[in-house]
């Protein structure tokens, strides 16, 4: 037993995200097109989506060693393909990863893969324990089970607003009461920045970083996630990764896809 733990602290541990991967087709026009009018298209491309999916590429081109967990095809275009389950979560070997961050989707099945976890890290000392994360993006009821779940709650604007609150301030103080005791809070608002609240209960805020150009805003919101998972996962304090991710997402948003944003990364 001794040997196989330190067998474990000497593998690097990798980030996790489990949620979608999907395939993105985006077609660039000259102006956002008026109600019912036809629109030629400039360019068209495809490209690899999917909130986790994103997350697990920015997280690859920060140097975060990290794996994916979702439903793959063996053609380039499927529908109805199902969500990870809580019978395909048990198969992993946990001792693998130091975080896991979970998009917010099947709700029921999410729920029992994070009390799996709670419970592997209650027999751990902290310093061996997974820290957890979840998004929760969209604004339907059952998702908001898996607010008092998480170590670390991603909450968007679109479910902020549907639960009454129209600023990430009002957003951050609104919610608090809905996570477990010692958990983050992080509500990111486009233009506005993003807001958090910190283990302690102090509220931080970045703001935006617009690039001088906006060209691309597809999965800017998971550039900004995975850019904060990045830096607490690495040690670094909260109103720090909220700024980085910040920087990040606006970066990202100079650029069509990630490929182009490596670099830039890289200087970060």
């Amino acid at each position: 037993m001794e040997e196989q733990q330190q067998g474990e602290q000497t593998k690097p541990k990798k980030i996790l995200c489990i949620g979608l991967v999907c395939l993105d087709i985006i077609s660039v026009v000259d102006k956002f097109p008026e109600e019912d009018s036809d629109s030629r298209c400039v360019s068209q491309r495809w490209q690899r989506g999917g909130n986790a999916s994103n997350s697990c590429t920015v997280l690859s081109l920060l140097g975060s060693p990290c794996a994916f967990m979702g439903s793959l095809c063996a053609g380039p275009v499927a529908s109805n393909i199902p969500d990870v389950t809580f019978e395909d979560f048990s198969a992993l070997d946990l001792s693998a990863f130091k975080w896991i961050h979970w998009e917010g989707r099947n709700a029921d099945e999410q729920l029992k893969m994070m009390a799996a976890v709670e419970r592997r890290n209650a027999a751990l000392p902290r310093q061996r324990r997974i820290v957890t994360s979840v998004e929760i993006e969209k604004p339907r009821e059952n998702l908001y089970r898996l607010f008092p779940h998480a170590d670390v709650v991603f909450v968007s604007k679109d479910v902020s607003r549907q639960l009454g609150f129209h600023t990430p301030q009002n957003a951050i103080r609104g919610l608090a009461g809905r996570l477990r005791a010692g958990a983050v809070l992080i509500c990111a608002w486009a233009e506005k920045g993003a807001d958090a609240l910190d283990a302690d209960g102090t509220l931080l805020h970045s703001d935006a970083f617009p690039p001088q150009h906006l060209v691309d805003t597809l999965g800017a919101g998971d550039t900004f996630n995975a850019a904060v998972v990045h830096k607490l996962a690495n040690g670094c304090r909260l109103q720090e990764a909220l700024t980085f991710g910040c920087r990040v997402a606006g970066a990202k948003c100079g650029f069509h896809g990630y490929d182009a944003i490596a670099d830039q990364l890289t200087q970060m």
